[in-house]
């Protein structure tokens, strides 16, 4: 999780856009959304997020192929206290660990 979180920004997530779909509506919570082909539009209070996504080829490390989706977050009339709640909740349902 990091501690500040402009409006917009990308990253490159390691699943697929079959586990992203069933992540989605755990990660954003009670927040009303609607979802189109590589899009979803997040009502977050008086603002929104706009969520794209865009499938990448697999990534290779030795033998081990990762599933790869590059996603862009762009919030919209949301302060930054609302943005930095909202994503240490997305991050939280959406990160990956081993052990």
């Amino acid at each position: 999780m990091q501690s500040y979180y402009e409006e917009r920004f990308e990253r490159i997530m390691a699943c697929t856009e079959a586990e992203w779909r069933m992540w989605l509506p755990r990660a954003i919570g009670a927040h009303a959304y609607e979802v189109s082909a590589g899009v979803a539009d997040v009502r977050i209070g008086a603002g929104r997020l706009q969520l794209q996504w865009e499938v990448l080829p697999e990534r290779a490390i030795a033998l081990i192929r990762l599933p790869q989706l590059r996603m862009r977050f762009e919030f919209h009339e949301l302060p930054e206290p609302e943005r930095h709640a909202f994503m240490k909740r997305f991050d939280l349902y959406t990160q990956r660990g081993g052990g």
